[in-house]
């Protein structure tokens, strides 16, 4: 595995636009109630049986309410021969790292206005799992 991105360093690749995928492993529930925008729901116990949909992807980024569960995502998705050459992190503050760690579009704690994904905070803002949360 590649490692680990931080929230900033995604914003960055974002606002750049560059192709990333976002995995959000959560729930199908936990994913409705809020997600990055443009992330996909691939929930972490159905990871295996959907994981050529992964095929052939750059850069993938996984993503969980925490950033530790997206972790072991991240191995699985690299373990994957179709992945083999994609460049494979997990989301090291979790969605609640970017909905917090972005919240008024300050990205790097300056307190200075961002000017990147504030629709994907807003729909972000619902990150707790609940108690259909699989792990």
């Amino acid at each position: 595995m590649d490692d680990e991105i931080s929230v900033d360093e995604l914003n960055a690749l974002l606002e750049d636009g560059e192709d990333v995928r976002l995995v959000d492993i959560r729930s199908r529930a936990a994913f409705e109630r809020g997600h990055i925008e443009g992330s996909e729901n691939i929930p972490f116990a159905e990871l295996p049986s959907h994981i050529e949909e992964l095929d052939g992807a750059d850069h993938i980024v996984t993503i969980c309410p925490m950033g530790k569960s997206s972790i072991q995502a991240a191995r699985l998705i690299k373990s994957y021969e179709g992945t083999s050459g994609a460049t494979v992190e997990s989301l090291r503050e979790g969605l609640n790292g970017w909905e917090y760690g972005l919240v008024d579009g300050d990205s790097d704690g300056d307190g200075d206005e961002g000017s990147g994904h504030g629709e994907q905070r807003a729909q972000a803002s619902a990150t707790s799992e609940g108690p259909d949360a699989p792990f």
